[in-house]
């Protein structure tokens, strides 16, 4: 099936599945959106200033974040829940994916959840799981992952745990859906395509899969929110708790 120019067959699917295919220029006139290849490497200035320290302060906000690496990490996976979520999307529904190239996405920083992205050309590529992993994999999620490294010393292993809890999340939304509408060629579609993702070198190692359930080896941080517990697919089966300090022993 061809892509819909307009990908309307995400719709039904969910926010994190939404996919707006214009730039509503007149939405603001005066601050142009970033692409996510300028988020990327740092050349934003003079159109959205530095969207990721922007997102990451905003996600601190809205969450009362402790650190901002806290933030930092919680902003990644919301970002990366939205980059998996249509293309596998479109992979399923479709058999074809839009090219989700960072010189084509915008994004508004500033919006709430789920983050605002908008494709400002619909170029149909491949639905298979290689071209899935060029577009969201090395297209996105490793220079993603580059920058908040330096910038915040999130772990590496944090990283490439929450692009895998982001991709269980999107198949596991995807194939309740398909399911509930009878579209079970779409779930089985979705579940095979995930399958294969998940044997990738960056992401076979981040956690177990059982069906589209996913328990990861690492930890996003969220449980360090006032207020917070774990996540669903956490490593931590209840939220920890701080080691008493030990005294020093005063010196003599």
């Amino acid at each position: 099936m061809d892509l819909d120019p307009q990908l309307t067959g995400l719709n039904q699917l969910g926010g994190f599945f939404v996919l707006r295919t214009v730039v509503d220029a007149a939405r603001n006139p005066a601050r142009p959106l970033p692409t996510l290849a300028q988020t990327y490497d740092g050349t934003a200035s003079g159109v959205q200033p530095d969207p990721l320290a922007s997102r990451v302060r905003t996600v601190a906000t809205a969450l009362r974040a402790p650190e901002a690496r806290v933030a930092a990490s919680v902003a990644h996976l919301g970002l990366a829940a939205r980059l998996w979520s249509p293309a596998l999307g479109c992979a399923a529904l479709y058999g074809r994916i839009p090219d989700l190239d960072p010189r084509l996405l915008r994004w508004d920083a500033d919006a709430g959840a789920p983050d605002d992205l908008w494709l400002t050309e619909v170029r149909p590529l491949p639905g298979d799981a290689a071209t899935l992993v060029d577009v969201v994999l090395h297209g996105h999620l490793q220079p993603l992952a580059a920058t908040l490294r330096a910038r915040h010393r999130l772990a590496r292993g944090l990283l490439w745990g929450n692009a895998a809890s982001a991709l269980a999340g999107a198949v596991r939304e995807l194939d309740r859906r398909a399911r509930a509408d009878g579209r079970t060629d779409i779930a089985a579609r979705a579940r095979a395509l995930t399958a294969e993702l998940f044997a990738h070198p960056l992401l076979r190692d981040t956690g177990t899969r059982t069906g589209t359930a996913f328990r990861r080896r690492s930890c996003c941080l969220y449980y360090r929110v006032p207020g917070a517990g774990v996540c669903g697919d956490c490593c931590f089966t209840r939220t920890p708790t701080a080691r008493p300090r030990t005294p020093r022993t005063p010196m003599a």
